[in-house]
């Protein structure tokens, strides 16, 4: 069942956090009170790697004897998975490479198509929602579903039995491009987010297309559901940025919630218990919206005690996707004060609050559960190595 940023879920969070043009700001020295002691930490899950030495055939071979034994064509998914790493100059260690099967057996059990039980009453339903939310009669666009679709098939039939999302993007490209209503229901956006072996953002993919070393087949969404591009982006998605994390599960949690969002839950906390004011800790530090976030409103709050302006503020949350957020002078001057007023350093890292949303999920299942489970599986990894 894939948990990740789920089905249907028109995720702003996950679009905003791709990567990023770092924005350059002089930033002002402030004394900080303590160092940054996580700055120094490495492992997997810390900064970016350089190129391997290691033969592409080594790492090959490393990748199959760390996978469950109950994988099927191992030296495929071997070949997809260091073509990822080499291409990406990303360190094949075992630690990294026992992250990335950990994650992509949460996400499919290694099964690049992997089917979704009830998909077809979970399609249907999103159908009549966004009918509803454009004010056209849930009748009309079943009248007009019962066409015939380019296979010969009606899009009603297809729909019925679609089983796996690649199945159910390819049918909303084909309603979209050919119904009545398609585009004026669904416009360009295929309501499929994301997909593939590690259930990866298209908007993500879409993002990282440069570079990819394979012929694109048709377009970068269809290759988020191969295999091979599911590999890469996905690769791209968990290993691809820096962190100064101590540990791998607060990476496996920003897999699921977005950049940084285990760092800026701590941050959040912080915030929190220095201003009084409850916040979600959910690592969304910057507003998408037109007005002030929660968040920046909580440190305004505080704004006296840093001395530094709302604009400062505003300016230094704007990096709140970046690794540079760590350099600001709101970061520095707020873990600072939080240190000060604990009498000990307070965590750099946490575990986001946030619960997953999606119509595939019946359980009450949240972030720091995926991130636990992934963790586990991770570890597993390490004793076969």
């Amino acid at each position: 069942m894939t948990l990740n940023n789920v089905l249907f879920t028109n995720n702003a969070r996950q679009v905003a956090l791709l990567p990023r043009a770092r924005i350059l700001l002089k930033l002002r020295t402030q004394p900080v009170v303590g160092a940054l002691l996580l700055s120094l930490l490495a492992g997997c899950s810390s900064e970016k790697n350089t190129v391997s030495t290691q033969r592409p055939e080594q790492v090959r071979a490393d990748i199959v004897s760390l996978m469950p034994a109950n994988v099927a064509d191992k030296q495929g998914w071997a070949k997809d998975i260091s073509t990822a790493f080499i291409t990406q100059k990303i360190d094949p260690t075992t630690e990294n490479i026992c992250a990335v099967l950990a994650v992509t057996e949460q996400e499919s059990n290694f099964n690049a198509n992997a089917p979704v039980p009830g998909l077809g009453k979970i399609a249907w339903k999103e159908i009549d929602r966004r009918a509803a939310e454009v004010h056209i009669p849930a009748f009309l666009v079943h009248t007009a579903l019962k066409i015939n679709s380019p296979n010969g098939k009606s899009y009603s039939d297809r729909l019925d039995n679609v089983r796996s999302e690649k199945e159910l993007s390819a049918i909303f490209d084909d309603f979209i491009g050919m119904v009545p209503m398609g585009q004026k229901l669904f416009g360009n956006l295929n309501p499929v987010h994301t997909g593939g072996p590690m259930q990866v953002s298209v908007a993500f993919a879409e993002s990282k297309a440069s570079g990819y070393p394979y012929p694109i087949d048709g377009t970068i969404r269809r290759e988020v559901f191969s295999r091979r591009g599911g590999m890469y982006f996905g690769i791209a998605h968990l290993l691809g940025y820096p962190t100064h994390y101590s540990e791998p599960i607060y990476r496996f949690a920003d897999y699921n919630a977005g950049f940084y969002a285990s760092r800026n839950a701590a941050f959040q906390q912080a915030v929190s218990r220095l201003s009084g004011v409850k916040l979600a800790l959910d690592g969304d530090v910057v507003s998408y919206s037109d007005t002030t976030g929660k968040t920046e409103m909580a440190v305004r709050r505080l704004g006296k005690r840093l001395s530094l302006s709302d604009s400062d503020i505003s300016r230094d949350l704007r990096l709140g996707e970046s690794i540079d957020f760590e350099k600001t002078p709101t970061w520095k001057l707020v873990f600072a004060l939080a240190d000060k007023t604990a009498g000990k350093k307070v965590p750099r890292e946490m575990l986001p609050g946030i619960e997953l949303n999606s119509p595939k999920i019946t359980r009450n299942l949240t972030t720091a559960w995926f991130a636990q489970r992934v963790d586990e599986r991770r570890r597993q990894c390490l004793t076969r190595g």
